[in-house]
């Protein structure tokens, strides 16, 4: 079973994507901010990470940096799930190594079908 690291400030959002993510059979840790996920993901390195970007004391963009240029983490899919949706914000979550950008409001069926193509892709890379 893949696990999922959600990193997530909002409850309500953060309720609902582990609902979601537990009923699509993965499972889910979760950290409230990046701070958090880091410390988290140093002890014990996810399957992939779904990461907000506006969160206190780190924000997803400098998780996602500090993710990629971490040999242990590099390899470790990023989907960003952010409220900002405009074409810069997802350009420039790719370019600190996301490998997927998603919009909130998402389709709860597009982050579920992100997800398992990025867990396929990594278990053919491995």
């Amino acid at each position: 079973m893949s696990k999922v690291l959600v990193v997530e400030d909002s409850l309500a959002q953060r309720q609902m994507m582990i609902d979601l993510l537990k009923n699509s059979g993965l499972k889910v840790v979760v950290a409230c901010d990046g701070v958090e996920a880091l410390e988290h993901i140093q002890k014990y390195v996810p399957d992939l990470i779904v990461l907000d970007i506006v969160m206190p004391r780190m924000n997803g963009y400098e998780v996602c940096r500090r993710l990629k240029s971490n040999p242990k983490t590099k390899n470790v899919p990023v989907i960003m799930c952010s409220s900002k949706g405009e074409e810069f914000d997802r350009y420039w979550g790719m370019k600190q190594g996301a490998d997927a950008y998603i919009a909130k409001p998402y389709q709860p069926v597009e982050l579920i079908a992100t997800i398992r193509q990025l867990l396929r892709e990594q278990s053919h890379n491995n």
